[in-house]
């Protein structure tokens, strides 16, 4: 909606972030909306306004900082802040995602500053419905839902969880164009087991333990159905729930509700978009390598599933295909000898005399290592400089989020595999010089997948989002990774083409929702479709 087509006059104006262009309202909209008076004189460019916008950026004295002032930014002028995102995401996305919103989520109760997002408690049980219909906007594409139990890699944060769907929410509306009137981040505050935020008198959230059992699943059951109620088509993500809800959420909607699990699917996706591009570059075809992963949680399990789909659409079997997968928790390897293993666990329980990690790289002689740990620094120089003595080009991936939990640096990567790694990090890393040669190293963030997997949905109104459209994500992702890139040991797109990847995989995603049969609609000119729906911030 262009700002003259509304029929807010005035303050109303400038205090819609959806509306506001500020000093950028020219002569004619200042007198057609009652702004005349209201604003400075001098009519000024949004080109001169993102000017000014990153001059005070930059002048701000840390990250968290530059966080709260990009979020204020959000709040008073949407386009605005979307156009900034956009034209300077390599500098913008690690202030309002990770790393620093794992900081933002740990201070959330003192930088609070404004009212974002809805809240559900466990106290509303009986009337999310009416809690839905106070939310101002009456159409609703995407809900990014977290109950805060597992953010990123820095456990249960309760309400203070609400930066994640918040920032998943404006990397939709900056890299796929989804318009951010349409997305809505919800905080379900099921309670905290965390006692240090139940202390701190500044907590925003429920002062009580965590809700569980079927307490806890009615509860989001009343929520996913008042959601599909009120909109129906609108996509569920869920986003930084503990493994065991993770799995048993996604288990429970996959069948009858449009959702996805970002940190199961979405993490899937991205890593192996990352691994195919990899093997271009190692030159080991993925039918014949050899992966093990250090954790066992969600994300892993997540990714070597999708893995299996991948291996199978090679011509392997389903059986060849799980066992070219390993995995090693905290208690070692996982083997069929094991009696402690989570469901999610046992298809890839193999075969193997009991091990620690060390052993279990020199038996199975991966061709990758792939850490979804939390854990810092497990990836020792001792580990590195096995995987390097197993292969030529060892593919590491420490995938852990924030930056300071990543299993390993890309500096130690390189420096115990004599620059040989093809390294991969969740979280940013700069470019690294071994040797008078720069290596660098690729973020696996999901913002190369999700936003296109939601319009890709979109596109087409899907009913569902099945394995094959994460798969045909996956491809599309590595096939946006050039030869110059892999050169320079880098196996994911740069940053500044995000919108580009987001509409390459929304094609494929969109397509591959056709062939899987759950397409409700099939646009004529399928890529006019989804360039329609991605929203341009220029004003």
């Amino acid at each position: 909606m262009t700002t003259t087509m509304t029929n807010k006059r005035g303050y109303a104006v400038l205090t819609d972030r959806h509306l506001n262009k500020s000093t950028a309202f020219t002569e004619t909209e200042r007198d057609q909306l009652g702004l005349r008076g209201l604003l400075p004189p001098a009519v000024g460019s949004q080109t001169t306004q993102l000017s000014r916008v990153l001059e005070n950026l930059r002048r701000k004295r840390d990250d968290i900082e530059r966080y709260v002032f990009l979020m204020a930014l959000q709040s008073r002028n949407e386009r605005l802040f979307l156009k900034t995102i956009i034209e300077n995401i390599e500098e913008t996305l690690p202030l309002i995602y990770t790393p620093t919103v794992g900081q933002a989520c740990l201070e959330f109760a003192h930088i609070y500053r404004q009212e974002r997002g809805l809240y559900v408690t466990a106290a509303d049980r009986g009337r999310i419905g009416e809690l839905l219909a106070n939310w101002p906007e009456t159409e609703i594409d995407v809900v990014v839902v977290t109950d805060g139990e597992r953010i990123l890699g820095l456990g249960d944060l309760g309400a203070n969880g609400m930066g994640i769907p918040v920032g998943k929410l404006a990397l939709y509306a900056a890299c796929a164009g989804i318009d951010p009137a349409r997305c809505l981040p919800v905080m379900l505050d099921v309670g905290t087991n965390n006692e240090a935020l139940r202390n701190d008198p500044l907590y925003l959230g429920l002062n009580q333990g965590r809700l569980q059992g079927d307490d806890y699943l009615s509860l989001v059951d009343e929520f996913v159905a008042a959601v599909r109620a009120r909109w129906g088509t609108a996509l569920i993500q869920f986003e930084d729930f503990a493994t065991p809800n993770a799995y048993r959420l996604l288990q429970r909607y996959r069948d009858t509700t449009l959702c996805f699990n970002d940190d199961i699917q979405g993490t899937a996706a991205v890593a192996t978009g990352g691994i195919l591009a990899a093997s271009r570059l190692a030159g080991t075809a993925l039918a014949d390598m050899r992966i093990v992963f250090l954790g066992a949680g969600s994300a892993a399990t997540g990714i070597a599933d999708l893995l299996v789909k991948a291996l199978e659409a090679t011509g392997l079997d389903n059986k060849a295909a799980r066992e070219r997968l390993w995995f090693v928790d905290l208690h070692g390897l996982i083997h069929s000898g094991r009696d402690d293993l989570a469901p999610h666990n046992v298809p890839y329980a193999h075969a193997h005399e009991p091990a620690d990690l060390m052993a279990a790289l020199r038996s199975i002689k991966p061709h990758a290592l792939i850490g979804a740990t939390g854990a810092p620094g497990v990836f020792t120089r001792e580990v590195l400089e096995m995987m390097a003595a197993l292969n030529e080009q060892p593919i590491i991936f420490a995938l852990s989020n924030p930056t300071s939990r990543a299993e390993c640096t890309a500096e130690e990567a390189y420096n115990a595999t004599q620059g040989r790694a093809i390294f991969a990090s969740g979280s940013p890393f700069g470019p690294v010089d071994y040797h008078g040669r720069q290596r660098i190293p690729g973020q696996g963030n999901n913002v190369y997948i999700f936003p296109g997997i939601g319009l890709g949905a979109l596109a087409v109104r899907a009913r569902g989002i099945d394995d094959a459209m994460f798969l045909a994500a996956a491809h599309a992702l590595a096939e946006h990774v050039s030869d110059k890139a892999l050169e320079n040991g880098t196996v994911y797109p740069p940053l500044p083409t995000i919108r580009a990847v987001s509409r390459s995989v929304a094609i494929a995603v969109a397509k591959a929702a056709v062939t899987s049969g759950l397409a409700t609609t099939q646009p004529d000119d399928l890529e006019r479709q989804i360039d329609s729906l991605m929203l341009d911030p220029t004003y």
